[in-house]
């Protein structure tokens, strides 16, 4: 024989106050999430800034390319660099989420020593997708020439 327990039903006001203390918990737990974010990418720019200073350049590496197609509203982003290339990856993804680019696809392959990532993404506002797009095209065009400028 089973004996099923049931919780008396909260009123509105705890409901209310349930809810709202479950948002704050969550709102709490973002911030540790993008901290720790946050120090992980301060630690893999640490990583590839010494790996690339302390021996010239490495193996692998290259100085980066970036080519971007605008397609109306839609944009292709192609980077190619050497093998250490993922924080520059990231980089860029953010700064397409920045700009309100809806990322649609990402794709990477490697040709020897060359790492080609794709990027495939959608300005939302149509209105002026035009000059977003061409904003976009320009930051990331000034990123990479900056990182290579830095090494």
């Amino acid at each position: 024989m089973r004996v099923a327990l049931q919780e008396p039903a909260l009123s509105v006001p705890d409901q209310l106050d349930e809810a709202a203390s479950y948002i704050k918990r969550l709102q709490a737990s973002l911030e540790k999430m993008k901290e720790k974010r946050d120090r992980l990418m301060g630690m893999e720019r640490a990583n590839y800034i010494s790996k690339n200073s302390s021996r010239g350049t490495i193996t692998g590496s290259r100085s980066p390319r970036i080519e971007v197609r605008e397609m109306g509203s839609t944009l292709e982003v192609v980077l190619m660099n050497g093998s250490d290339s993922l924080f520059m990856f990231n980089e860029i993804i953010r700064a397409l989420h920045e700009e309100g680019a809806e990322i649609i696809n990402a794709s990477l392959s490697a040709v020897e020593d060359t790492v080609f990532h794709t990027i495939h993404s959608k300005v939302r506002d149509s209105a002026h997708s035009m000059n977003t797009a061409a904003r976009i095209s320009q930051r990331l065009k000034m990123f990479v020439e900056d990182d290579d400028s830095e090494f």
